[in-house]
């Protein structure tokens, strides 16, 4: 009919032409994944940490930040478990980076047996992480270990490495190192690999150290890389779960507990779903500024964005 207005005229269907629906049908199973394992799991853990989910009486009673202010006043949170995940987190970064940048220097010259020398350091990349815990565990027992068997030949009493603090806490730091030193190791021998030859050729010409060679030209120039490397290791190690549990269980006593031990013994053994959530995203939030923080102080130093 004439003079009246058609509804639709302001809209225009829009048309998938058969390359999109192809792109489209390719990414679907990974979209379907990260949905149903990653993004309602995150959403069901956020919901369970403001309500009262006890596992063994599951209520669901919903009690706001309640679960949230017993964390955060929480004396073995607060004394022990953020202490031992900073401080684990600090050392073990450290140590691989250190021990990581050592051998790639080592593995960037020319040497007979090189080839043979890349592989044995790669080898732990190889090892699971929890195979390699087992080990340790297994090497470091206070009856039979093979540490003890050696510290024993030299004439040295025999060490409960796993029944006090600070030895238990070396093992599991010495673990972790050895599992990711080879991870940093490779991407800094990239990077090294990937340098102009023409700085190092002049400093060749005017006869500067190795030491200087290294402080004044690699060193600034594998800035970048290392900045990207630390705080990507940093984030993983903040989560590190398999190897403490594997190797002390959090303990003795809960002594080298970490976030990710409190977290599951809050949910898991004492039976409180609700508050070892809450425990999740309290450490995710800290995770997330921490990183973010380490990166801005980082990229000042170096100014990896440009």
């Amino acid at each position: 009919m004439a003079g009246v207005a058609n509804p639709m005229a302001g809209f225009r269907l829009v048309a998938v032409d058969e390359k999109k629906r192809f792109m489209l049908a390719l990414i679907a199973p990974a979209v379907l994944v990260l949905v149903f394992f990653q993004i309602l799991p995150i959403l069901t853990g956020a919901n369970a940490s403001f309500r009262d989910w006890h596992l063994n009486d599951p209520k669901k009673t919903w009690i706001g930040l309640t679960n949230y202010a017993y964390v955060v006043r929480d004396r073995e949170f607060l004394n022990v478990v953020l202490p031992n995940t900073f401080g684990f987190l600090a050392a073990s970064v450290a140590a691989s980076l250190i021990a990581g940048l050592m051998l790639a220097l080592l593995l960037n010259r020319q040497f007979p047996g090189r080839w043979l020398v890349q592989t044995i350091v790669l080898l732990p990349l190889m090892v699971a992480p929890v195979i390699a815990a087992i080990m340790i565990r297994w090497m470091f027992n206070d009856q039979f270990g093979i540490v003890n068997v050696i510290l024993e030949a030299f004439g040295i009493a025999p060490i409960a490495w796993l029944t006090q603090k600070w030895t238990a806490f070396f093992a599991i730091l010495l673990t972790d190192v050895w599992l990711w030193t080879p991870w940093f190791a490779l991407l800094l021998l990239a990077a090294l690999q990937s340098l102009p030859p023409e700085p190092f050729e002049a400093a060749q010409i005017d006869a500067a150290s190795a030491w200087r060679t290294f402080r004044y030209i690699t060193l600034p120039m594998l800035r970048p890389v290392i900045v990207v490397c630390v705080v990507i290791r940093a984030i993983d190690a903040f989560r590190t779960f398999d190897i403490v549990w594997t190797i002390s269980g959090g303990g003795p006593a809960r002594a080298t507990e970490v976030f990710s031990i409190y977290a599951y013994v809050e949910a898991f053994q004492f039976l409180n779903f609700g508050r070892g959530s809450a425990a999740a995203v309290l450490g995710a939030i800290i995770i997330v500024v921490f990183a973010m923080a380490l990166y801005r102080l980082l990229n000042r130093w170096v100014e990896v964005s440009r």
